[in-house]
């Protein structure tokens, strides 16, 4: 390869963290690849897509996003996307404003929500920028979107069908967390295991807050050989 794999330097300090990435290849990243037979196949195949927000800031990222996006609509499939940075907020905002415009799900954490308030000129509390985000222009008229932003230990905010709820976290007493990184991306991923499952928003939080409660639990993004949850 011309091009060697991406990296990240992950720094850990009484257990929280800070992440350096280098990109690498991911930069490189091309959309004629998303174009050919064997990945058009995979994508006709999908029934639910998500994208992390980090692809905005490539070369072909935003045009490989959109194609994804245009298909979800199309098709009637769910589109999820992670605003994933406060910095793509910052310094790609028209691209994540093209995509966001496709989007049923959207995720974040409580910077990242702070950021996109900030960039709108809103100021209002958490749980009003979500219901804003979530009522803000969409592609598909098929299902409302919905937002879902987390806070850490605090309750996770979830804006739909014009309705704001929020879900406590279950405590974890402090001497038990080793390592926060992967929590955010922890949750989503347990988030859309129930998602995809056709599981009611509340049952896909909880899969969420479970699988960010296993991760800092860990050192590093490892997994236990099984889940313990229902």
């Amino acid at each position: 390869a011309e091009v060697p794999t991406g990296t990240c330097a992950v720094l850990v300090v009484d257990k929280e963290r800070t992440l350096v990435a280098n990109l690498a290849a991911a930069n490189q990243y091309k959309h004629s690849h998303t174009q050919s037979s064997k990945i058009q196949q995979v994508v006709a195949n999908a029934e639910i897509f998500y994208c992390g927000g980090f692809p905005l800031s490539t070369p072909d990222g935003p045009e490989t996003m959109l194609s994804i996006c245009k298909h979800a609509v199309e098709n009637n499939k769910p589109f999820c996307l992670n605003l994933s940075a406060p910095f793509l907020i910052q310094f790609f905002w028209e691209k994540l404003q093209e995509v966001l415009y496709h989007a049923d799900y959207l995720f974040g954490n409580e910077s990242e929500a702070a950021e996109f308030s900030k960039k709108q000129g809103w100021e209002c509390p958490l749980p009003e920028v979500a219901l804003r985000i979530a009522a803000m222009p969409k592609a598909s008229g098929a299902r409302c979107r919905t937002v879902v932003i987390t806070q850490g230990s605090d309750s996770t905010i979830v804006a739909q069908n014009g309705k704001v709820t929020l879900y406590p976290v279950p405590k974890l007493e402090k001497q038990y967390i080793v390592d926060t990184n992967g929590a955010g991306d922890s949750f989503v991923g347990g988030f859309l295991a129930k998602l995809v499952q056709q599981c009611e928003v509340p049952e896909c939080v909880r899969a969420g807050h479970y699988a960010a409660r296993v991760i800092i639990q860990q050192n590093g993004c490892s997994l236990p050989r099984a889940p313990d949850i229902a």
